[in-house]
């Protein structure tokens, strides 16, 4: 069992910066690679940021420039900093992880991770 803690969604201006936690439990995860994903209110659910276990980065069109994937191994933590806020950014964001190795470069499909969090609110107004 994999427990996925999320923290640090609420309610910001836009042009804010907001910083989302996700610390993971449990059993010991093989070459974790760890994924954001968001879903808005009627749509589908997104990519948003990846950080694979060789150390790659990956990010939306959407959110390059403006958000930060980082991870922090001792404490089996993933973080998204998220800058320059836009309403649109408006959502419930959900981390995500791998265990094992992969050779697929698809870190933008759900069907990629293993174990998900509970998501936490992000609201972002005008």
């Amino acid at each position: 069992q994999v427990d996925m803690v999320e923290s640090g969604g609420g309610l910001v201006q836009a042009g804010g910066s907001l910083r989302l936690s996700c610390a993971a439990s449990g059993r010991p995860i093989t070459s974790p690679s760890m994924g954001w994903f968001r879903q808005a209110p009627g749509k589908e659910r997104e990519f948003v940021a990846a950080f694979t276990w060789g150390g790659d980065t990956y990010y939306a069109d959407s959110v390059k420039g403006r958000f930060t994937i980082s991870r922090d191994n001792a404490k089996n933590t993933v973080y998204l900093q998220m800058n320059s806020l836009k309403p649109e950014d408006t959502a419930v964001y959900y981390c995500a992880v791998r265990s094992g190795f992969t050779y697929s470069s698809r870190w933008d499909s759900q069907g990629l991770y293993d174990f998900w969090g509970q998501g936490t609110q992000v609201t972002v107004s005008s």
